[in-house]
């Protein structure tokens, strides 16, 4: 006869174990000797064991006394069931493991592959870093916002990197930046960047990103865009006066265009 430090050792559980599965009901609480004391035999051990090797393959514990008591048949249904849901949780662990492959390299957090590939392409392009920051905060409330068309819009802006006149935009956006709101440097790079769009607008008509997206989500991301680059605000206010508007549909004559989205 056994006291529960013994049958936990014989099983490979430990005591907490066995009194958890007495709890559940799961193992029969044997009565006490004159002693006070629990004793188990083998069969207490072998019932042990058993409980031990189905919960250790994943089979819930408010199953187990069912597949205990069950014949070959049911055994063998139920298993099968156990088998498919954990290879459906094997799944969507193996979804997330990719999602957070993707989040080394930093981008991945909240945008679909199409963004980041994006992201990488105008890095490799020589594009400003703090240019790219607001692309990819930008695109972060895009794909909340509509996930199907961010990506799409994002493979189709990537497309297009390999002509001329987007890249130029993009790093006369960038020439910007340590510019002050009052440098007069900022007018030449209006009229550089009036031709780039009109280029693009010539070449790829209808292809920016500006059309469909909703006012009060075009202002957010102008936020986004004036607060991380204080001289857009003035350099799309002269790019406005030059004929070059946005096209979402706000009248704000201080709204960014469509490049820096």
């Amino acid at each position: 006869m056994l006291t529960i430090g013994g049958l936990a050792t014989h099983a490979g559980v430990t005591v907490r174990t066995v009194r958890h599965y007495h709890a559940k009901g799961l193992l029969p609480e044997p009565e006490r000797d004159h002693s006070g004391y629990r004793v188990y035999g083998a069969e207490a051990v072998v019932e042990l064991i058993r409980i031990r090797t189905l919960t250790a393959a994943g089979v819930p514990l408010a199953r187990v006394r069912a597949l205990l008591d069950a014949g070959p048949e049911e055994f063998a249904a139920a298993v099968a069931e156990i088998d498919h849901r954990l290879r459906e949780e094997i799944r969507v662990r193996e979804r997330h493991r990719e999602r957070i492959a993707g989040l080394v390299a930093g981008d991945g957090l909240a945008l679909p592959v199409e963004v980041t590939g994006l992201l990488e392409r105008l890095r490799g392009l020589g594009v400003d870093e703090r240019i790219v920051r607001i692309e990819h905060d930008g695109w972060i409330l895009l794909a909340a916002h509509s996930p199907e068309q961010a990506a799409a819009w994002a493979a189709d802006k990537r497309d297009q990197l390999g002509e001329g006149p987007l890249i130029e935009c993009y790093r006369g956006l960038g020439a910007a930046l340590d510019l002050a709101d009052d440098d007069p440097r900022l007018v030449g790079l209006a009229d550089r960047l009036a031709v780039c769009v009109e280029r693009l607008e010539v070449g790829q008509a209808g292809s920016l990103i500006g059309e469909g997206i909703e006012p009060p989500l075009a202002r957010l991301l102008d936020s986004l865009a004036f607060d991380s680059a204080p001289a857009a605000r003035r350099l799309i206010g002269l790019l406005r006066r030059r004929g070059r508007a946005d096209r979402t549909g706000n009248d704000d004559d201080d709204r960014p265009g469509p490049p820096t989205r």
